[in-house]
């Protein structure tokens, strides 16, 4: 009964909030290039035809005999603060995307802050203009036509052509001459955006995504801080994918509130066991937890902190003694001590510059003494060089090859970026065969302006919305 009051004393100021100030406690909604088909996904997974019933009577049947095989994707994920800065109409996102070397298969793409995070956005109406406009620069620089296209290949763009059919591939792709990149799940929750892309080919392989967004920010609830989390099926493997936006500050002690905020996110983020579009009686159940999945990584600003007086800080940075900078870095303190936030995560070794707080448009940090002096900006609140922008993982199946950051100026933060070699496992028997036949193979020409469909759970409707468009 003691149990039952604590927790109601502590949700009641949360459920007083989303009242107030008419924030629904989740959302099921999110934008896709394409809707989940449940068919040929209950095949792919090779379950006899009265499994489900089997499993509704709770009765298990052991699965057919079938010879597993393991397969290797690239997978690219990245984090960006973007500091509530919109996106010029020609922003080029090649450089950040690294398409100039080549395409990954997957792409994982956590935004911060991409609307200002005044009181107007974090209490009124979601503001999803503008995350629907960074989806559309993603999908320009993603789908960008290499300089060579091989022969025979048409643009996934043109108008009325029919795209070039090429047969699922196991593991990379290599050089297609007309990229075809679809976007798998796009969820927005007031600054934090999360997008995920997949190969064109790949995405009859990608089975009952989901979102689930917890807000850790104003009176525990609202999203100016939190997590957006996506997850979904890739064959037989699953994934999750966490954007986060933790507690800011750099006074001692601030660190204890990202650790709140982590604990609260790895709680409370919460996926449905079947996906709506599966039949009542079907078997297929995915995991309903972050942790509980077969490959997770967690990205965002983390906005952990050196802790080290700031002039000693500046000067570590300046030598670029990287070794006892991170020695006194929050995060992996956090990562390495028993008992920590993030205890059992894996984070790449960290060989580049800090990447928060630099002056717009500059490579100062802010409040460094020339530029200060420059713009007279001497009485402005100084800020510590940190590496507040990280990707962490943990799961077997996922190797770290490239951890480094991209030089944009657009914001006061600098984008990071991880490359992972993934491992996804896939069944090698007659009902992935069959599913491979009757699968759609040829797909309708799109164009960079087609609409996206939104997707929901709670109603199991779909309806179209176009990039330039609110969802």
């Amino acid at each position: 009964m003691l149990e039952n009051q604590n927790q109601a004393e502590v949700l009641w100021p949360r459920l007083v909030a989303n009242k107030l100030f008419r924030k629904p406690s989740g959302s099921h909604a999110f934008v896709a290039d394409f809707p989940a088909v449940a068919g040929a996904a209950e095949e792919f997974d090779g379950c006899s035809p009265d499994a489900g019933a089997d499993a509704h009577r709770g009765i298990k049947r052991p699965r057919p005999q079938q010879r597993n095989k393991t397969l290797k994707y690239r997978l690219f994920a990245s984090t960006w603060n973007v500091g509530g800065v919109a996106p010029p109409d020609d922003l080029d996102l090649s450089d950040w995307l690294d398409t100039r070397n080549g395409t990954y298969d997957i792409y994982v793409l956590g935004f911060q802050e991409v609307v200002p995070l005044r009181a107007r956005n974090v209490l009124g109406a979601d503001k999803n203009r503008i995350g629907m406009r960074w989806n559309e620069l993603v999908r320009a620089a993603l789908n960008r036509s290499s300089p060579s296209p091989s022969p025979g290949a048409h643009s996934a763009g043109g108008g009325g052509e029919k795209q070039k059919v090429h047969p699922v591939r196991d593991g990379a792709s290599g050089d297609l001459g007309a990229r075809d990149f679809r976007c798998v799940v796009s969820k927005q929750m007031v600054g934090i955006l999360l997008t995920v892309w997949v190969r064109g080919d790949l995405r009859r392989l990608v089975r009952r995504p989901s979102v689930s967004c917890v807000g850790c920010g104003v009176m525990g609830c609202l999203g100016n801080k939190g997590a957006v989390s996506v997850r979904f099926w890739l064959r037989d493997t699953s994934f999750c994918f966490v954007c986060c936006h933790l507690a800011s500050g750099g006074r001692e002690g601030d660190e204890a509130h990202r650790n709140a905020d982590a604990t609260e996110i790895l709680s409370r983020t919460s996926f449905p066991r079947r996906h709506p579009s599966s039949s009542p009686s079907s078997s297929l159940a995915s995991p309903q937890k972050i942790l509980d999945h077969d490959r997770v990584i967690l990205l965002g600003d983390l906005n952990y902190r050196i802790s080290l007086p700031e002039a000693k800080t500046r000067l570590l940075v300046e030598r670029q003694d990287w070794k006892s900078l991170l020695e006194n870095d929050q995060l992996r303190g956090e990562v390495s001590s028993e008992g920590g936030a993030f205890n059992g995560w894996n984070e790449g070794a960290i060989t580049f510059s800090p990447t928060y707080k630099y002056h717009r448009d500059s490579d100062a940090y802010y409040g460094c003494a020339d530029k200060a002096s420059k713009k007279g900006e001497q009485k402005l609140k100084r800020r510590a060089p940190a590496w507040c922008d990280r990707v962490l993982w943990r799961g077997a199946g996922l190797r770290q090859t490239r951890y480094d950051r991209c030089e944009s100026r657009l914001s006061d933060h600098r984008p990071v970026r991880a490359v992972f070699a993934v491992e996804v496992d896939a069944p090698w028997n007659l009902n992935s065969l069959r599913s491979f036949f009757l699968s759609e193979r040829f797909d309708r020409a799109r164009s960079p302006a087609d609409g996206l469909l939104v997707l929901r759970e709670d109603d199991h409707t779909t309806s179209s919305a176009r990039f330039a468009e609110d969802v």
